[in-house]
């Protein structure tokens, strides 16, 4: 008789650094269930967002693609890049007989778009219930410390994790192996952490900021531009110390939330034979580097946590196991269909986090490109590439290059271009276009050279003058809203 399939959790957070999750985590972080999760399953310490910004992240855990590939490169309209038949992961995984439900912050364009799924819960039902949640005035690319206005019970994150229980408990197909995608908002900003998380960490001895040799006044334009738009360099230390607070707060609450998830699971005897992958869209720079937001290809930003727990029986991969070849958020899909029975995909760019760490640690490149409206038109922020070991990024606006040794510079203190002879640079510069025409990127190259413009003629108080806090209420219509 063929075993039942497992039931398939995914959880995601929004703008969830890596270091909150392993070794890398303050020692006074509580994140029980998420260590549990780690002990019994697999912990990636170089999983990336190759596209460290919210919808292209999205749109790369559905289709298993990259930015390379898919297009979406910033935020923008799902719609734009997925068509109605769109062999997403939820279309893949009710093709194969799953019952496919997503709740959280979808991000999708249009914002009742299913994407494949079978039925979606968005913030939208939450705010249509009518708890105010979001009056502290706060906007969500400040890096400023909060506090909810509302108890815990009636947060947004509680709200979500309840529906995820009431769906496992009562509202399931019993007949058909269930795929939920439960999708958090935190601890993407506002940083308004309710009792009792704002006050758990304000007397913590929280890490101060990372500050690189290379993040002076001199960093790269790019770079500079996204931290002059929300003035990030002009936060005092002490607020710096109380939104790092804050955020270790949210990632205290999800922690505690997902506790109550899995333990529906266990009530309802379906936890051992649920395979769960937590992972998030990007990171957050939190004050690193004298900047916030996220966008660049720096750990802080686009280092992503990522654990997969099998089924039990469904892995012989030992419990506990750390993996430290790069993978992508881009993995998550032919996991999940792997996990499903399904056949390994031919068209996308990830492959099976379970069969890559039975394989072991082997190569492997990841490349990472993002763009957007605060640069030079038709042309990406930077294209770059990491094997794990060494991590190089090219700006085309300057034109600048970096270059890392994360085996000993994990922080990304020391920015090895700026003493690197010419002949190396010139091999770092071949071995990356040879990466982005692999990955399917050499749209993005100059007649087969990396691109490069002279810089941008706006000043700082131009760019401070640009800037956009992201102010939102309870009244804005997409579901990015806290």
């Amino acid at each position: 008789m063929t075993a039942p399939r497992p039931n398939l959790l995914l959880v995601t957070t929004d703008q969830q650094r890596r270091d909150t999750v392993g070794p890398g985590a303050p020692g006074f972080l509580r994140t029980p269930h998420l260590d549990q999760l780690a002990h019994e399953g697999i912990r990636f310490d170089a999983a990336y967002a190759s596209t460290p910004v919210c919808v292209p992240s999205r749109v790369t855990l559905l289709t298993g693609l990259s930015a390379l590939r898919h297009g979406m490169t910033h935020n923008g309209r799902t719609g734009d890049v997925l068509a109605p038949d769109a062999p997403t992961l939820p279309a893949r995984l009710g093709a194969l007989g799953y019952a496919t439900v997503g709740i959280g912050k979808m991000h999708f364009t249009p914002p009742r778009a299913h994407h494949g799924f079978d039925e979606l819960i968005l913030p939208d039902d939450y705010y249509r219930t009518g708890v105010p949640a979001m009056r502290h005035g706060l906007g969500q690319n400040e890096l400023a410390p909060g506090m909810a206005t509302v108890p815990e019970a009636e947060t947004l994150t509680s709200w979500l994790s309840e529906r995820a229980v009431e769906h496992i408990r009562y509202r399931r197909d019993p007949t058909r192996p269930l795929f939920l995608w439960l999708s958090y908002s935190k601890p993407h900003p506002p940083l308004d952490p309710p009792e009792p998380y704002y006050s758990m960490y304000r007397d913590a001895p929280v890490p101060e900021p990372v500050v690189g040799d290379w993040a002076g006044d001199d960093a790269p334009a790019a770079f500079r531009r996204q931290r002059h738009r929300g003035s990030f360099d002009l936060l005092d230390a002490a607020t710096v110390r109380a939104a790092r607070a804050a955020y270790y707060g949210l990632v205290t609450q999800l922690d505690y939330n997902l506790g109550r998830v899995l333990a529906a699971l266990q009530d309802a005897g379906e936890l051992t034979r649920t395979t769960i992958v937590f992972t998030s869209d990007h990171g957050e720079f939190l004050g690193d580097h004298r900047t916030g937001n996220k966008v660049f290809f720096h750990e802080a930003s686009a280092g992503v946590p990522m654990i997969v727990r099998p089924a039990a029986g469904t892995s012989a991969v030992p419990p506990g196991t750390v993996v430290r070849t790069p993978v992508t958020l881009a993995d998550v899909l032919p996991t999940f269909v792997a996990a499903a029975g399904g056949p390994a995909p031919d068209d996308v760019d990830g492959v099976d986090l379970v069969g890559l760490a039975a394989a072991g640690d082997r190569p492997r490149v990841v490349v990472a490109l993002a763009g957007g409206d605060a640069g030079p038109p038709g042309i990406p922020y930077y294209l770059a590439m990491t094997d794990g070991r060494h991590k190089y990024v090219w700006y085309p606006e300057g034109p600048a290059e970096q270059l890392f040794d994360l085996g000993s510079d994990p922080d990304e203190r020391h920015d090895l271009a700026r003493s690197a002879s010419a002949p190396e640079l010139d091999g770092w510069r071949d071995r990356l276009v040879a990466a982005v025409t692999d990955a399917g990127g050499a749209h993005h190259l100059v007649d087969g050279a990396l691109p490069a413009v002279a810089p941008m003629t706006d000043t700082v108080a131009e760019q401070r003058a640009n800037g956009w806090p992201g102010y939102h209420t309870e009244a804005f219509h997409l579901d990015v809203r806290h």
